[in-house]
């Protein structure tokens, strides 16, 4: 904080603003942007990841990998989003506790459900109540991550799944006949050009991932949405120097611009992305790219 903040009531009104937002609970908001920006940007690939591995499950020729990949994309497609969020914290939270209960705890003789109530022996509690806060924290963006990657691949699988059946039959004939094995044809000749199929899918996906940043709550983790109520919200004079009233439109409308200037940047990135995978592809804006240049 500047130096002059040490009087708030002797401040002009730039200094006083200036002092304000300088707070450690808007140092708290800034750090929350990044944690937006690290979960998109960790979320995006690991779900991309899930989705293809769903999808590759999905049309498998082994039946029980099928089942699982069109399960996985069906179960996970027909919950409410917020529902799976709720569920997958708790349970992949508990999960990792039976795990290390097991392996640290094999002498217990209580029953681990009790009721209501999940009990582990201590040495097995993630994370441990001796850690340090940013391991509490850190646990608690890994999980969100995890829960965005489970919940996104699975529309991710999807995305694929009808894309990879979106390329051309004769491209892959054509593969065969020159004696490609199936795997050959899948990594060089699916694949490739399976993307500009996907690319409006999961552009529309990345859309929905910005958007749906603000359930980062639900997670437990103190995300960008948080902090503006905190601080958009009435201030009293009793527990704070820069008393002040509801100002919660005003931080909602800085959101606003916030997630509708990254939506922008990222149709723009998009846009340009679409028109290098369309370069010499036998769909409609790669012929138009191919008459252009003719």
């Amino acid at each position: 904080m500047f130096a002059f903040c040490t009087d708030p009531e002797t401040l002009g009104n730039f200094q006083w603003l200036a002092c304000y937002m300088t707070t450690g609970k808007h140092m708290s908001l800034y750090v929350s942007v990044f944690v937006v920006l690290a979960l998109l940007g960790i979320t995006a690939p690991v779900a991309l990841a899930f989705g293809f591995g769903g999808a590759v499950a999905a049309r498998s020729r082994i039946a029980p990998l099928s089942w699982f990949g069109k399960a996985y994309i069906a179960i996970v497609r027909g919950v409410p989003d917020i529902a799976f969020f709720l569920f997958f914290v708790i349970a992949l939270d508990q999960f990792f506790e039976w795990i290390r209960h097991e392996v640290k705890c094999p002498g217990w003789d209580q029953p681990i459900r009790q009721g209501n109530d999940f009990i582990v022996c201590a040495q097995a509690k993630l994370p441990l109540s001796t850690s340090p806060q940013w391991v509490h924290e850190t646990y608690g963006f890994f999980l969100a991550v995890l829960t965005f990657a489970i919940v996104f691949g699975a529309f991710s699988a999807n995305v694929l799944f009808g894309a990879m059946r979106a390329v051309p039959r004769a491209q892959l004939e054509t593969a065969e006949a020159y004696g490609m094995s199936r795997r050959q044809t899948f990594w060089r000749i699916l694949v490739p050009q399976m993307w500009v199929y996907a690319l409006p899918g999961l552009s529309n996906l990345w859309m929905v991932l910005i958007k749906a940043t603000p359930l980062l709550f639900l997670l437990g983790v103190e995300d960008i949405v948080y902090w503006a109520r905190e601080l958009g919200g009435t201030a009293n004079p009793r527990f704070t120097d820069y008393p002040h009233g509801d100002w919660r439109m005003w931080y909602f409308l800085a959101l606003l611009v916030f997630y509708l200037a990254f939506t922008r940047v990222s149709e723009i990135f998009l846009e340009k992305l679409m028109v290098k995978l369309s370069h010499g592809q036998a769909t409609t804006a790669g012929e138009a790219q191919r008459k252009a240049g003719a």
